[in-house]
């Protein structure tokens, strides 16, 4: 007869062998390998030599193409300004109106001069025919009549210029002077009128840049006035100026303040968009660049101050690149340092890859100014 001692025995031994085994179970289940993702689908680029349009940017200013200084001939008494500060003039159109007393004196005094002058020799004449006066006589009164007809004009011309007109038409500037101030003459600025049609745009590269651009072959000729370099302004608010300008003048020194060389552009101004003392972008279209090796910008990634591409290397695993960026061209971004022919360069899906992971890479196909077709 078994006993009961026996029984609970083998029952204990029972639950430590099951319970043995389903940790062994578990302890199984925990030590299996993980299951790995499959490889991201990427679209990448191969990148290779071409040449592309290039454009610069730079800081420009609005310049009237004439600038025009009023100033009053006589000194006298402002009496009238009958003009609007800042609007058109007309050539010819009054701008000021001086007070007339002291040149209509002059002119009186010298009209007498000249009349008297007139009268001797009139009187002289008749006389020398008779060799009744003295030869030196009548050449004295010729050469006074003749200084008192040079007085005369002068007397007469200050009597206009007493009247200040706009001697070209334009926009006139802020009055220097207000009525019943008083002009010594010359020395005084009254305002100034601007030609605004056409305009100036004034700008200036850096030295190394038209080093830069006299060195390639290409650009070099788009640096003649009157070439083939497109010159477009990008105004303050961001929009585009609707017409181009043309280079016209390139000045043939350096500002020895600042070092630079100064180029101008003409453009068209006839809704006065363009205002003189203005900032403008000056954009500058035209050039080009050999053998450039580019990719479109949004594979360009920045972090930790540096900039860097993800490229598919050997067994297309990801690997992360610095790169050394020039300027844009359309959507491409130059890349001057960092990248060789051939590089497999992501451009879609980087958000999916990481250094060191495999990736599924397919190509896309990009037009010249890297815009995914």
């Amino acid at each position: 007869m078994i006993s009961n001692s026996f029984v609970r025995a083998r029952r204990a031994s029972a639950c430590v062998t099951a319970t043995s085994l389903l940790l062994c179970a578990a302890c199984g289940r925990g030590a299996a390998t993980p299951r790995a993702f499959p490889p991201a689908d990427v679209g990448i680029v191969t990148v290779a030599p071409q040449t592309l349009p290039q454009s610069y940017d730079l800081v420009g200013q609005v310049e009237p193409s004439r600038r025009t200084d009023v100033r009053a001939r006589v000194e006298g008494v402002i009496l009238e300004r009958p003009f609007t500060e800042g609007a058109a003039v007309t050539a010819g159109q009054v701008l000021f109106r001086l007070d007339r007393v002291k040149t209509e004196a002059a002119y009186a005094s010298v009209l007498a001069r000249y009349n008297n002058a007139k009268s001797t020799v009139g009187r002289l004449d008749p006389l020398l025919a008779r060799h009744a006066v003295a030869q030196q006589d009548v050449d004295n009164a010729r050469t006074e009549l003749d200084a008192a007809k040079a007085a005369l004009d002068q007397a007469r011309k200050d009597l206009d210029d007493s009247v200040v007109r706009a001697e070209v038409a334009g926009r006139v500037g802020r009055a220097r002077f207000e009525v019943g101030g008083r002009v010594t003459g010359p020395a005084d600025l009254l305002t100034t009128i601007d030609d605004l049609d056409p305009a100036y745009v004034v700008f200036r590269p850096s030295t190394t840049q038209v080093l830069d651009w006299k060195a390639d072959p290409r650009s070099a000729p788009l640096l003649e006035p009157g070439g083939k370099l497109e010159v477009r302004v990008v105004l303050p608010n961001g929009a585009l100026l609707p017409r181009t300008g043309r280079l016209t003048f390139v000045a043939p020194s350096l500002d020895s303040a600042t070092g630079t060389q100064e180029f101008r552009a003409t453009f068209e101004n006839h809704d006065r968009i363009l205002l003189p003392g203005q900032f403008v972008n000056v954009r500058l279209s035209g050039f080009s660049r050999a053998n450039a090796l580019a990719v479109p910008q949004r594979a360009i990634q920045t972090g930790l101050g540096r900039m860097f591409v993800y490229v598919v290397s050997a067994g297309d695993t990801v690997v992360a690149r610095d790169v050394k960026t020039g300027p844009w061209s359309g959507t491409l971004w130059i890349v001057d340092d960092g990248l060789k022919p051939g590089d497999r360069v992501i451009v879609d899906g980087v958000q999916k890859v990481a250094p060191g992971r495999v990736v599924k890479p397919s190509p896309i196909a990009t037009d010249s100014a890297g815009t995914r077709k």
